[in-house]
């Protein structure tokens, strides 16, 4: 049993550090900007991390989503988008909308990693996965009023 434990806590360091790595910078910056934008361009920020959750959905996994977990649907849908944000950041453009899109992955890489509990042990993280949530929320909101 307790290696169970010191297995789960060792995949919860490797899983932190990995988005520390390749998503915290990224979300913060997208986090960063949405704050600083006027109420005009929200609605961009809204719709990219809305188009961006719904592509990391794990419609690919062959179980019903009713006989998933919460917490499995969220590690998979956090493993999709740390995925494309891997691919999408190797092809390097230096185009501030491609930008723009890697880093509403980011987010939503962060938002899920944060619903599913893998920042438990790490405060800064979980704040920054908490915002993340925040945002996914409200996109998701205003992109089910607009319909």
């Amino acid at each position: 049993m307790f290696g169970w434990l010191k297995t789960e806590r060792r995949e919860r360091r490797r899983t932190v550090r990995l988005d520390r790595k390749y998503l915290e910078a990224r979300s913060r910056r997208f986090l960063k900007i949405y704050l600083d934008a006027d109420e005009t361009r929200k609605p961009q920020f809204y719709r990219a991390v809305e188009e961006a959750s719904k592509r990391c959905q794990p419609a690919d996994s062959g179980l019903p989503p009713s006989e998933l977990e919460d917490a499995q649907i969220a590690e998979a849908t956090s493993r999709a988008a740390m995925k494309i944000v891997l691919e999408r950041t190797a092809s390097k453009k230096d185009d501030r909308l491609a930008d723009f899109l890697t880093d509403a992955y980011a987010t939503v890489g962060i938002a899920y990693h944060r619903a599913a509990g893998a920042y438990t042990m790490d405060q800064e993280m979980q704040e920054l996965g908490t915002a993340a949530v925040h945002l996914l929320t409200i996109a998701t909101s205003y992109t089910d009023a607009q319909k």
